[in-house]
């Protein structure tokens, strides 16, 4: 008997489940006489199934049977005591163009929370999903009131946000912010979509005076890590640098903040600001890693700003913090850099190989020992010593199977396979490399791979490929100019061969480097007319677009090239960059 009660109930909820599938198909598709149909039989068999309620009163109220919807929902009224029945009902009334009576049954909603503070739920959520927002948020306010410790600023927020009452959606977000602190992040995600890098956006203004206000108010370093958000949004990194250091005086806790904010500002090119920030950690912080970690990174700006005739000061600097600190594990990363430096700024290999043979010498891990060597082997390609680098290289894979660093040491010995021109070997190399667990390493390995396999047919001899090859060995040696005299070789003797599209965005770039931005764009240019349907194209449409709007000051040229990608393109790594240069361009309050 057991067992056929058993059955009987895996039946039912077996031709439940099936009738439920067809009653959705009909209303998908519009069929909702039939939808209507199905959904009673489900309902007799489950009454209290809100999906089935709902789906029966959607299915009269498209069929515009209101008279039935009403009845069918009194009817549940008097049976159930379920305040959001009466927002459906208001809703059913309203659709009718009964206002009157539609407004009566919403205020019989919103009087249930006086009754029942936990009936905000079903009820807002109600009103939200007919989108009656202003009864929404009274259902919320009105039950925060009853109960303070209740917290739906956020939905408030959303629902203030859909009505454009911008300041009201910034002070609902805030006072989420301030009761959980830990969720900043997310209301920083949230209200980034409605400010811009614009400071006199009327959005920015906005929320700036909201948070000046509350800090004025209510001191709280909260408001002060939005205000330095909010600037960093703007590229206002002094401002930023402002906030981050009153955090730190109230806190006495990390640096890593004012570190970060250095770093920003640096890739974004305010290099004065960086400095400024990386000498206040120096003179601030009493951690020496700390020290460490911000002496490190001034130098490195200091260099890629300055000219050759500083080199000499930058070489005394490294040699003082190699005495000041030590030459051990902690400073490694120190040691590579000097030993980068010298081969690679002041062109003295023979000094940086004999520097990292004394760095082996230390006390290393053998994943250190690695990156020392993996330096080295770079130096030896910049001498062009490639089987000394290649044996290096072959060290680190056979030492640290499997881990990035030996993934690593794989890519640099396909690249200089690909140097010497064994295109077979670098090819065999790279097609290990392109299950790579590092996405970077996959990526190069798999860009590098098709160069080679694209372009090592066209000519028995592989002449274009060889001399491409040694172009990029010429950029990696920092001889640019060289570079692109060999590149312009490639494009005057191999114009029919596919490696031209190449040849031109690696000129490109070089010319980037240089700084000869109006030579760059032509390059960019002749991508975009003569291989509309290549790989590159959208790199050119995007690269381009920056020239014309960083360089040229063409901000309409570039907002035209950013709308390609964001229309044409829109599988392209680029595509999330180019809409927000876009929409900024364009002068959009909204983001």
């Amino acid at each position: 008997m057991r067992f056929l009660f058993i059955l009987f109930l895996l039946v039912s909820t077996k031709i439940l489940a099936q009738g439920d599938i067809i009653a959705k198909n009909y209303f998908k598709k519009g069929d909702y006489e039939k939808a209507l149909i199905e959904y009673k039989k489900l309902y007799a068999n489950s009454p209290s199934n809100m999906t089935y309620i709902k789906q029966i009163v959607n299915s009269y109220e498209q069929l515009e049977q209101y008279d039935e919807a009403e009845k069918f929902l009194k009817a549940l009224i008097a049976r159930v005591q379920y305040p959001a029945f009466y927002v459906e009902l208001g809703h059913n009334y309203q659709l009718k163009n009964d206002l009157e009576n539609a407004e009566i049954n919403y205020q019989k909603a919103l009087s249930s929370i006086d009754d029942k503070v936990t009936n905000v739920f079903t009820v807002a959520r109600g009103f939200q999903d007919h989108s009656l927002l202003n009864e929404a948020a009274e259902a919320y306010e009105k039950a925060m009131r009853l109960k303070p410790d209740l917290n739906f600023n956020v939905q408030l927020a959303q629902i203030y946000g859909e009505q454009g009452d911008i300041e009201k959606m910034f002070d609902s977000y805030m006072n989420y912010a301030l009761i959980n602190p830990l969720a900043s992040d997310d209301v920083k995600r949230a209200i980034n979509d409605f400010i811009s890098e614009d400071a006199y956006n009327e959005n920015n203004i906005l929320l700036r005076k909201i948070l000046l206000s509350r800090l004025q108010k209510e001191p709280n370093v909260i408001w002060n890590s939005f205000l330095s958000w909010l600037f960093i949004q703007q590229k206002d990194f002094k401002k930023a640098f402002v906030q981050e250091k009153a955090i730190f005086k109230r806190e006495q806790k990390s640096l890593d903040r004012i570190l970060e904010l250095a770093a920003i500002a640096a890739n974004e090119n305010d290099t004065d600001v960086a400095k400024t920030i990386y000498n206040y950690v120096i003179d601030t912080a009493q951690d020496h890693e700390i020290q460490l970690k911000a002496h490190y990174d001034l130098l490195q700006l200091e260099i890629k700003s300055s000219s050759k005739s500083n080199y000499s000061t930058y070489n005394a600097a490294y040699l003082n913090l190699l005495d000041t600190f030590g030459r051990n594990a902690e400073t490694l990363e120190l040691q590579l850099s000097y030993a980068h430096f010298l081969a690679f700024y002041l062109g003295e290999t023979n000094e940086a190989i004999s520097f990292l043979e004394e760095s082996l010498k230390q006390p290393l891990s053998r994943t250190e020992k690695a990156r020392v060597k993996l330096k080295l082997g770079d130096v030896l390609v910049l001498k062009e010593q490639f089987n000394k680098a290649l044996i290096y290289y072959t060290q680190i894979q056979r030492n640290l199977k499997n881990s990035t660093i030996s993934q690593e040491a794989r890519f640099k010995v396909a690249k200089t396979s690909y140097y010497k021109g064994d295109f077979k070997w670098a090819e065999s190399q790279l097609k290990i490399l392109k299950a790579s667990t590092s996405q970077l390493i996959a990526n190069d390995a798999l860009a590098l791979k098709l160069l080679i396999s694209d372009n090592k047919y066209e000519d028995s001899l592989q002449t274009a490929l060889k001399l491409y090859a040694k172009a990029d060995l010429l950029s990696f040696q920092n001889r640019n100019e060289e570079a692109i005299t060999l590149l312009d070789k490639i494009l005057d003797e191999h114009k029919t061969e596919p490696i031209v599209a190449q040849a031109l965005y690696k000129q490109a770039k070089l010319f980037e480097i240089e700084l000869e931005f109006k030579k760059a764009a032509v390059n960019y240019e002749a991508i975009i007319s003569n291989f509309r349907d290549g790989v590159l194209v959208d790199d050119a449409y995007f690269y381009l677009a920056e020239i014309y709007e960083k360089q040229l000051n063409k901000p309409e040229q570039a907002k035209m090239l950013y709308e390609k990608i964001i229309f044409y393109h829109a599988d392209s790594i680029f595509f999330v960059d180019a809409r927000k240069r876009y929409r900024t361009l364009r002068g959009d309050a909204i983001n």
